[in-house]
């Protein structure tokens, strides 16, 4: 694993492929302090047992900070911070807009605006949700479109993207 420079990378990956290992160890052997911008909410148990689970595999030496919706808001009030910052999830955020009816082009752009002001070493991983079958309902397919927007435009932004599978990673750019 390189060690990470003051730079922007995108991790994608699908459910259980080891992106947020991946991107935890790339932020872990940067050597600087670890922020873990969390965009999950526990709707439920199984959701409180997964946030639970990443917690204990970060361990102490990360701070986390939770941020549902307003993520371009919370990244800049970090931005004068000398640690390195792993967002997780992008696919979270998103559910977490359209379950508040925001309007997902303008909270795009608003983050990616952000990501171009930002001078720190930042991690985001997302769940490709695109290479499957159309979903049946609209509001899955609409979902699934946002996220392909989403993550093109963060991929466009970002100096390295990686895509995870079985635990290996793709370099995709940088």
């Amino acid at each position: 694993m390189q060690p990470l420079e003051r730079e922007i990378t995108f991790i994608l990956g699908g459910a259980r492929s080891g992106k947020s290992s991946f991107a935890e160890g790339l932020i872990e052997s940067s050597g600087r302090d670890a922020i873990y911008l969390a965009t999950g909410r526990a709707w439920d148990d199984e959701m409180s047992e997964r946030i639970g689970h990443h917690r204990a595999r970060r361990g102490s030496r990360w701070i986390t900070v939770e941020e549902p919706i307003d993520l371009a808001g919370k990244l800049e009030s970090l931005a004068g911070v000398e640690k390195a910052i792993l967002v997780d999830c992008l696919t979270l955020w998103l559910t977490n807009l359209m379950m508040a009816e925001r309007d997902i082009d303008a909270e795009i752009t608003r983050l990616i605006n952000t990501l171009s002001h930002l001078a720190g070493a930042i991690v985001l991983v997302s769940n490709e949700v695109g290479l499957g079958i159309v979903p049946e309902n609209r509001m899955a397919r609409e979902f699934r479109d946002h996220a392909g927007r989403l993550h093109q435009a963060v991929a466009a932004a970002a100096a390295k993207v990686y895509f995870v599978a079985a635990g290996l990673p793709l370099k995709m750019k940088g």
